[in-house]
């Protein structure tokens, strides 16, 4: 009788084993294509409480009932930042575990802010284009609208799209020429910086609304970092994906990654892009999250990194929101120790 768990027997089973693949290869989308997600996942106080604290963010009106009831909610709801992750991670298998580069994500809607602790979530993509790439044959690009909705009423609760390169079954031909660049780059000359850059007094909206004033007529711009740093641990790296049902192996198999250009398993995006918008909302009084977009992940994140923060301040809109508030416009950038920026996005939210 074979003795399967002899240690030669058994890497002898291994090289002569099929494996079953996940995830799947460029060739299997199509324009037009519906993807119903298998996976669901139930929106939990413990999975945003557990988020939320590993990201820093720390608007009591998630922490607290009296802080959520004056904001008008019935309890601490779920986080936006947590409902987007919670969105992403069930549909990394179908679209995107096959691995690739994240190329960017936009047109982030909150489509409502009441979404309660105990809301069962079910995802759904479309494809909305598929391309060949440029500078890399064994790759192409995908582009897919994504829906979270509650599973119980049907209701749209976030959507976005959001870009990959995917892998290809069959590399593509090519003609040995020189390859264009798949990503829309910066001018060889880029601007200068203003001759200012300029902080807020303070956190409120007339702050923002004040300096943003104070820069107009002047050679200045409205920026500024953010004091926090928070270091890539495993439970930022691993332990918060798994709790979304993200099971990209780039994020959970360091074998398979030694190889991989970071070399290491990679910080999930949307933990990188929670950090950053923990580190903004630290010092402001924001009072709602509306959307977001044009966000782009420029480098890897590996364990060890520690993830800062920075903030432009791009307009002030008082005729938006409550009585007591106004609509502010912020471009973030999040950077690691080396300040290189690895993330960048907008954002709109309502601030007190």
């Amino acid at each position: 009788m074979t003795e399967w768990t002899d240690p030669d027997t058994f890497a002898a089973a291994l090289d002569r084993a099929e494996t079953l693949e996940k995830g799947n290869y460029f060739e299997a989308f199509g324009e037009g294509d519906e993807i119903a997600h298998d996976a669901g996942i139930r929106l939990s106080r413990h999975g945003n409480d557990q988020w939320m604290s590993q990201t820093l963010n720390h608007d009591p009106t998630y922490w607290r009932t009296d802080a959520a009831r004056e904001r008008g909610f019935d309890e601490p709801p779920i986080h936006p930042d947590y409902l987007l992750a919670c969105t992403m991670g069930p549909s990394v298998e179908d679209l995107s575990e096959k691995g690739g580069y994240f190329l960017g994500r936009d047109g982030v809607q909150l489509h409502d802010p009441e979404v309660y602790p105990g809301t069962e979530l079910r995802v759904e993509s479309t494809v909305e284009a598929t391309r060949s790439s440029s500078s890399r044959p064994e790759y192409g690009i995908v582009t897919w609208e994504t829906r979270g909705r509650d599973a119980e009423t049907g209701e749209i609760l976030l959507s976005y799209e959001r870009t990959n390169m995917v892998p290809r079954r069959e590399p593509l031909e090519t003609d040995g020429g020189e390859p264009a660049s798949d990503t829309v780059s910066d001018e060889d000359d880029p601007p200068s910086l203003p001759g200012e850059l300029i902080v807020p007094d303070g956190p409120s909206f007339a702050d923002f609304r004040a300096v943003l004033d104070r820069a107009e007529d002047r050679d200045a711009a409205v920026a500024y970092r953010h004091e926090r740093g928070r270091t890539m641990d495993d439970t930022l790296v691993s332990g918060l994906p798994l709790s979304t049902l993200n099971t990209a192996k780039q994020h959970h198999d360091t074998d398979y990654m030694a190889d991989s250009p970071s070399g290491d398993i990679v910080t999930y995006g949307d933990v990188t892009r929670s950090i950053a918008l923990g580190h903004a909302r630290s010092d402001e009084r924001t009072y709602r999250e509306l959307a977001y977009g044009d966000e782009r992940f420029h480098t890897f994140v590996t364990p060890g990194d520690t993830v800062s923060g920075f903030t432009r301040v791009l307009g002030a809109d008082p005729d938006r929101g409550p009585a007591d508030c106004g609509l502010v416009r912020f471009r973030h950038v999040a950077f690691n120790q080396n300040r290189t920026p690895v993330y960048s996005g907008t954002r709109e939210a309502i601030i007190r």
